[in-house]
C-alpha cells in the first residue's frame, strides 16, 4: 500500500519540519536537528530501520549496547508482552565494537544518521576498552549503559552505586566524545547516582533504563523468559521515567537530560520535555511499529503547531517553573 502523504511530511519513509517551528535542541555540546531519537536496544546495531523511515530525519540513532568483544546474550525466550508494555531479557547480545565499526557504522553514516554508540561491560576496565575502541569513530556521543552486573563487586549493578557509576563514566572518557550515562530506576535515590555521574564527567543523563520485573507462565509454572526475570519497558514505565527526569532536573538545573521510557506519542515527547528533558528516545514502540520514531516526531510537530510552540527547546522544564 502506498503511504498517504500529508502536508509537512514525506510519507512513511521521511519527515520534514513544518515552517514556523524550530525543532533544534542541544544535549550538552551535541546539537540535534530535533529532540526525537531511537533508544538503545530497540533499533538494532545498524541501519535496520532505514527500510521504514529516513534515519537522517531523527535527532540521532542510539544503537544497541556494545561490549568490547562479541557477546551471545541470554537464552530464549527473550521477549514477552505485558499488559502495558514488554518484558525483555535479551542479555546485551552484540557483535563487539570492532565488528560494529567495520560492518554497521558505515551503513548508518550512509543513511545520514547522527550516531550515538552505547557501551556496556562487566568491569571498569571493560568499559575503558570498549570506549577506547570507539576513539576516532564517526559518532556524536557515547551512551554509557551502567545497568550491568559488576563482577568485581559481587555482581551488583554499576547503576546501583554512585561510586561504581562514577568509575565507569570516567573510564568511558577514552572514547574522546561527549558521555551520556543511562541510569537505572531500580534505586532508592537516582539523583545521588546522577550527581556522581555528572561529577565524573558525564555530559548528559539518559533517564531511564528498564524496571526489573518477571512474568510467570501459569501453564508451565515457570518464568516466561529464558533467563528468569527481565526489564519492563513501554507505557507502563512512562510515569516512572517522567518522575526521574523531573527529580533530576530539580537537583541539577544545568545538566543535559534525555528522557526515555514509554514514549509513544507527540504528547509524551512534550510531557517529558516539560518535566526537564532536552530530548527524548523512542524504544518499545518501535517493536510494534518500526516507523514509530518518525511517526512520533511528526505527531509532536503537530502538537507544537496546535499549541503555538515556535521553539521546541523552550518546552524544557516548563512544568518546573514556579515550583517551590
Amino acid at each position: 500500500m502506498t503511504p498517504v502523504r500529508r502536508a509537512g511530511d514525506r510519507g512513511a519513509l521521511g519527515w520534514r519540519p513544518p515552517r514556523g517551528v524550530d525543532h533544534r535542541v542541544m544535549v550538552g555540546a551535541v546539537a540535534l536537528t530535533n529532540p526525537v531519537m531511537t533508544a538503545s536496544g530497540t533499533a538494532g546495531h545498524g541501519a535496520e530501520l532505514s527500510a521504514y523511515c529516513d534515519l537522517s530525519r531523527l535527532g540521532a540513532v542510539v544503537v544497541k549496547s556494545l561490549s568490547a568483544e562479541p557477546w551471545p546474550g541470554n537464552p530464549a525466550p527473550r521477549l514477552v508482552p505485558t499488559a502495558a508494555g514488554m518484558l525483555n531479557s535479551v542479555g546485551l547480545q552484540g557483535p563487539g565494537v570492532e565488528a560494529w565499526r567495520e560492518h554497521e557504522l558505515p551503513a548508518l553514516r550512509s543513511a545520514g544518521a547522527k550516531v550515538v554508540a552505547s557501551i556496556w561491560a562487566f568491569t571498569v576496565d571493560g568499559y575503558a576498552k570498549a570506549a577506547s575502541m570507539l576513539a576516532g569513530a564517526a559518532i556524536a556521543a557515547v551512551e554509557v549503559n551502567v545497568s550491568c552486573p559488576n563482577v568485581e563487586d559481587r555482581r551488583r549493578m554499576f547503576a546501583h552505586s554512585p561510586s561504581a557509576t562514577a568509575e565507569v563514566v570516567d573510564a568511558a572518557g577514552a572514547a574522546g566524545v561527549p558521555r551520556w550515562v543511562k541510569l537505572s530506576p531500580n534505586v532508592t535515590d537516582i539523583a545521588a547516582v546522577a550527581g556522581a555521574a555528572l561529577d565524573a564527567g558525564a555530559e548528559a543523563l539518559t533517564l531511564i533504563n528498564t524496571v526489573m520485573g518477571m512474568v510467570i507462565d501459569v501453564e508451565s509454572r515457570a518464568p516466561a523468559l529464558g533467563a528468569g526475570g527481565g526489564g519492563l519497558s513501554g507505557p507502563a514505565i512512562n510515569p516512572i521515567a517522567v518522575r526521574a527526569v523531573h527529580d533530576c532536573r530539580q537537583a541539577f538545573p544545568d545538566a543535559a537530560i534525555v528522557g526515555v521510557g514509554g514514549v509513544s506519542s507527540g504528547a509524551d515527547v512534550a510531557a517529558m520535555m516539560m518535566a526537564g528533558a532536552n530530548a527524548v528516545q523512542v524504544g518499545t514502540a518501535t517493536f510494534a511499529d518500526p516507523r514509530a520514531p518518525v511517526r512520533i516526531l511528526r505527531d509532536f510537530s503537530r502538537w507544537c503547531r496546535r499549541h503555538r510552540v515556535t521553539e521546541v527547546a523552550d518546552l524544557t522544564s516548563t512544568a518546573l517553573r514556579g515550583s517551590p
